[in-house]
């Protein structure tokens, strides 16, 4: 197992320190040849390949939290742009380290994907029957993930190389060439295919030992359906992928074998103590660390940058920053619906502060009622109420079983897909596809909002009006996964698959100014540094532009 550790931490490594992201380490072929000779061995090395996710530069840290910042929900503290700031107020060059680091995870990822499949194809004959059935398992799974890294790579990079076997990581950078997304596309949707045909689904599997926290045929369809319903959005604009999203859709809901949670706050209870509950989780990245140290462990910043602001306690609980901050016109957008029970397990409008919970607007004098008061009156302590943090990640509340005293880091699981994403793009795909919205789409999206609703009786009070016309749907659809997955790291994707981020933005500033009423201006940076057309992309890093000569910088950059 030491070996294999080593295998895996090696093969991120660059061959020479010119070399360009794309390239590997080789000099770790001898060790690796001794691997993957029966399907346990094979094992390990897939987990190898999950564990890219779990990097900082994954979904540790940037691609969970940090790059899905500056929308109408979500910001990062403070009001200028030093420091990480530069990254969530879009005024970062195209040196920045952080997105040079993801680019390189990713393609880190796929490179390890590639080794596995390549590795396992070789050895596959020498197998048992066995151990062959579980073989070709992990390589769906190989698949899956690969196609999950191209994803992230696509729909935030743009132009991006296909890299579709480990010999072209030998390549000299510049022979390097960019892809068209729409070939991209096509790749992906091969793997998630191939995944979805050979992957049975969670609760039907009967040959892995354990399929917590891996890609089942769920997973694999509802990661299609979502790659489906970007790549019929900008900036590709394929629309009649619309149909193909709607269709894969249908396939994993009428399958019956995933669901909603009934209680809305399950969901964080279990991410915050790493119980695995493929019910509606369908791609979830696991933190679990047994030793808790915080150094080599998979561990992340889940809770701590985008949780509740608390303070130290020493030996009894670390501090959690809360960098990521709400957006105040998404509060008052959402109280205007009282009976919506998601609002409050969403917006955290308090802190911990030793032992004290507090509501963020509570002066000295304050008693719990003229708080209370103040909070519900937007005229009343604004510049307190821009301090209102994420919720589903409340550390304070929820952990209980693992927990972590640290200042920096948690084990607190990251979801990636969940059902409920799935069934608003079911609705929002087929209302898009047939223009305007029949009965499928109308129970799609209305299972999600009678479960925000608390499941009541009377189910008249959360259901969509009958009769809506496809722009008012679509609105709809819109608004409900605001508040469905909010600060889950999609609101930024779709706001740019919808064509419509630099706008949101900018009208956002404006509704801020419109409520803001004391001296100064609400914070709200990112308003001041986004361009139209080109921080819909992140730039190709500067370092690898440098060394493939043949690439094409993004617009703008």
């Amino acid at each position: 197992m030491k070996k294999i550790i080593y295998y895996i931490a090696m093969s991120v490594m660059c061959l020479l320190p010119f070399s360009c992201s794309l390239e590997e380490e080789t000099r770790t072929e001898v060790e690796k040849k001794n691997y993957m000779n029966n399907a346990e061995e094979a094992k390990d090395v897939l987990l190898g390949v999950y564990r890219t996710n779990t990097l900082d530069a994954m979904y540790g840290y940037y691609l969970s939290i940090l790059f899905n910042l500056g929308t109408d929900i979500s910001q990062v503290e403070g009001s200028g742009n030093e420091n990480f700031r530069i990254i969530p107020t879009n005024s970062f060059p195209t040196t920045q380290s952080e997105v040079q680091q993801t680019w390189a995870a990713l393609y880190t990822g796929i490179y390890r994907a590639n080794d596995f499949l390549e590795r396992i194809s070789n050895k596959i004959g020498s197998y048992t029957t066995t151990d062959k059935k579980l073989a070709t398992l992990y390589i769906a799974e190989a698949r899956a993930l690969r196609g999950m890294f191209y994803f992230e790579l696509v729909r935030r990079f743009g132009n991006v190389v296909l890299m579709t076997s480990t010999q072209m990581s030998n390549q000299n950078p510049a022979t390097y060439v960019q892809s068209a997304p729409e070939k991209v596309y096509e790749y992906i949707e091969d793997d998630l295919l191939y995944a979805c045909d050979i992957l049975p689904y969670a609760t039907d599997d009967q040959y892995r030992e354990s399929n917590d926290y891996r890609f089942s045929k769920g997973a694999a369809l509802g990661l299609l359906t979502k790659v489906y319903a970007t790549w019929a959005g900008y900036p590709v604009k394929d629309e009649s992928k619309w149909e193909a999203a709607a269709k894969t859709a249908r396939i994993l809901v009428e399958s019956g074998k995933h669901g909603l949670l009934k209680d809305y706050e399950q969901l964080w209870k279990n991410t915050c103590n790493g119980t695995w509950d493929p019910t509606e989780s369908l791609i979830e990245i696991s933190f679990y660390s047994p030793t808790v140290s915080g150094n080599s462990d998979p561990v992340g910043r889940i809770g701590k940058w985008n949780g509740v602001k608390t303070t130290a306690i020493a030996g009894v609980r670390g501090s959690c920053a809360a960098n990521v901050k709400v957006v105040h016109t998404f509060v008052l957008d959402w109280r205007e619906d009282v009976s919506d029970i998601r609002r409050d397990l969403s917006i955290a409008n308090y802190q911990y502060t030793d032992t004290k919970k507090s509501l963020w607007v509570a002066g000295a004098s304050d008693t719990d009622e003229s708080a209370a008061e103040k909070d519900a009156d937007p005229t009343k302590a604004q510049k307190n109420k821009q301090n209102y943090t994420p919720a589903k990640w409340d550390i304070q509340k929820y952990v209980t079983t693992n927990s972590f005293i640290n200042n920096d880091k948690s084990n607190v699981n990251w979801y990636f897909l969940r059902y409920a994403d799935v069934l608003l793009l079911y609705a929002e795909a087929l209302n898009e596809w047939k223009h305007g919205p029949d009965a499928e789409a109308y129970n799609a999206i209305n299972a999600v909002r009678r479960r925000g609703y608390g499941n009541p009786s009377n189910t008249s009070a959360c259901d969509l009006p009958q009769g809506l016309d496809e722009t008012s749907f679509r609105e709809a659809v819109r608004k409900e996964r605001s508040y469905e997955l909010s600060f889950e790291g999609h609101r930024r994707q779709d706001l740019i698959r919808w064509g419509i981020y630099y706008k949101t933005v900018q009208a956002t500033a404006k509704e801020l100014g419109y409520w803001w009423e004391g001296t100064g201006s609400p914070n709200y940076s990112v308003a001041t540094y986004t361009e139209e057309g080109k921080h819909e992309l992140f730039p190709i890093p500067q370092r690898d532009m440098d060394l493939c000569i043949q690439f094409n910088q993004n617009p703008k950059w």
